[in-house]
């Protein structure tokens, strides 16, 4: 049937050109994360408006997930990844000519829009142009490429502050990324199993109404929101208290925090392995409790040990975060694309509301507010985990009496 094969040119080429895709996707996406406090100074807004720059482009995503997932269907999957990364990279140029914020925040909702093209489709081209076999890899290099695309585009917008200014960030990231759109194109392998359908939203409703009826989904989709809600208010304004006094550190240094992420790589692997050991639900609310425990490092005022809770508690988010969106394909028994979309949702939702409600705890009360409401997120996370290991007791202990 002529699927990419791990070992084959064909193969490389369409990870190498995916891992680009979520490399520019995520970047671009992220930019503006380190930036808050030079929009704060060079705008005149708060924290917490500040960080509308990332949170209305996550909500926006989040959103768009399930519409251009559903278009991709009738489109195809290379056409509508092209426009979104081309589309990203150019927006990205502009945003270092904007007169003011709001115009700021308008190009980061557009974006936000377009961002969603490469999610919501890059697993869907993966799942039917790669053998079955050498899938595994395809998938694990592609979120590589995700996850360095968020590390460095944070880096290179702190080194470029120090170095310029974040206007030249914007524009230098812009140009690199329509490089890299270049290669993307030019890279992936047309889809051959790609077969367009009629969009039908009426099916699709349906089968929506059927996820959010389920109580299992709905507590994953409740602990993905409340996992993201407190992971991104923890990196949205860690760079106002570093940047302050007591340690009055440099835009390049905190952009370079942003690399524990890499920690990231490994725990979401290891958490995989210890929950086929000891099975997913201990190790879910484990990791839950690992990220409480990183948050709380994070209130003295050593500076060493408050680097050390943001390693834990990133740790334990990447580690939980494996753990709940697996358990998503494994809980629906059908659509799980469309499960995963809502999962995303949520996800995304989660970062856009929680973190700029956030802004507002750090205005009031400084970084031992933001530790509360992080901590508000995770016990109400750890609630729904517990929620869902006695539901999946209870299914277990019914269904084995009905089979009795």
């Amino acid at each position: 049937m002529n699927y990419l094969q791990k070992g084959t040119k064909e193969f490389t080429f369409a990870n190498l050109a995916l891992f680009a895709a979520g490399f520019i996707t995520f970047a671009n996406l992220y930019i503006t994360q380190p930036l808050f406090p030079q929009f704060s100074e060079t705008f005149g807004v708060s924290p917490a408006t500040a960080s509308l720059s990332l949170s209305l482009s996550t909500g926006v995503l989040s959103v768009s997930l399930i519409v251009l997932g559903s278009l991709s269907e009738a489109w195809g999957r290379k056409r509508l990844m092209t426009i979104s990364i081309f589309a990203a990279s150019i927006l990205t140029i502009f945003l270092a000519f904007v007169p003011n914020f709001e115009v700021l925040l308008i190009l980061r909702m557009i974006q936000g829009f377009v961002f969603a093209g490469v999610p919501a489709i890059a697993m869907a081209y993966l799942g039917e142009e790669v053998d079955p076999k050498s899938l595994g890899v395809a998938m694990g290099l592609y979120i590589s490429g995700n996850s360095v695309g968020g590390l460095a585009g944070r880096i290179i917008m702190g080194i470029m502050t120090d170095l310029s200014s974040w206007q030249i960030g914007m524009a230098f990231t812009g140009v690199l990324s329509l490089a890299i759109c270049l290669y993307f194109v030019w890279a992936l392998p047309a889809s051959k199993h790609f077969q367009p359908r009629k969009l039908e939203f009426k099916p699709l409703s349906k089968s929506l109404g059927e996820h959010l009826k389920d109580p299992g989904l709905l507590c994953l989709f409740g602990i993905s929101f409340t996992l993201m809600g407190g992971f991104v208010t923890l990196y949205n304004y860690i760079s106002y208290k570093l940047l302050n006094e007591p340690y009055n550190l440099s835009s390049s240094f905190v952009g370079w925090i942003f690399i524990v992420y890499l920690v990231g790589t490994f725990s979401s692997t290891w958490f995989g392995g210890l929950s086929d050991k000891f099975g997913r639900q201990k190790v879910l609310l484990a990791g839950i409790m690992i990220m409480l425990s990183g948050a709380i490092l994070t209130l003295p005022v050593n500076l060493a040990i408050k680097i050390v809770g943001i390693v834990v508690f990133t740790f334990g988010f990447f580690g939980t975060h494996s753990i709940a969106s697996g358990w998503v394909s494994f809980r629906a028994k059908k659509d799980k694309a469309q499960a995963s979309s809502l999962y995303l949702f949520a996800y995304y939702f989660g970062s856009s509301l929680g973190g700029t409600v956030g802004g507002v705890f750090w205005s009031n009360w400084g970084w031992n507010g933001i530790i509360a409401y992080i901590s508000t997120f995770l016990v109400t996370a750890f609630v729904l985990a517990v929620t869902l290991v006695r539901l999946n007791r209870n299914e277990a202990t019914h269904d084995f009496n009905g089979r009795k």
